[in-house]
């Protein structure tokens, strides 16, 4: 089991709770990615999104289509390639 630095779990924890309530978007190993909210992890690195939505596609591709609007979700951290900001308004 790996256990970091105590100032290493101290900087991963200022960076979440700046990520509070902050739109994320989260590239996955299937090709999904998830947009919303950001509500919480957990130590096993699972994320919880509100408000999210499901795309098949990239957002910012040039094919458009609809996502899919999952709600509250629970994302595998095992699953997850990417997480980043999101910056841009796709409602």
């Amino acid at each position: 089991m790996q256990t970091m630095a105590p100032e290493k779990c101290q900087d991963g924890r200022e960076r979440l709770q700046g990520w509070l309530n902050q739109t994320l978007r989260i590239k996955m190993t299937d090709g999904r990615t998830l947009i919303g909210l950001f509500l919480c992890t957990d130590k096993d690195q699972n994320v919880i999104l509100g408000s999210c939505e499901e795309y098949l596609t990239a957002p910012d591709s040039e094919q458009k289509e609809e996502p899919r609007v999952l709600g509250l979700a629970m994302v595998p951290g095992q699953h997850i390639v990417s997480i980043e900001i999101d910056k841009m308004d796709h409602r």
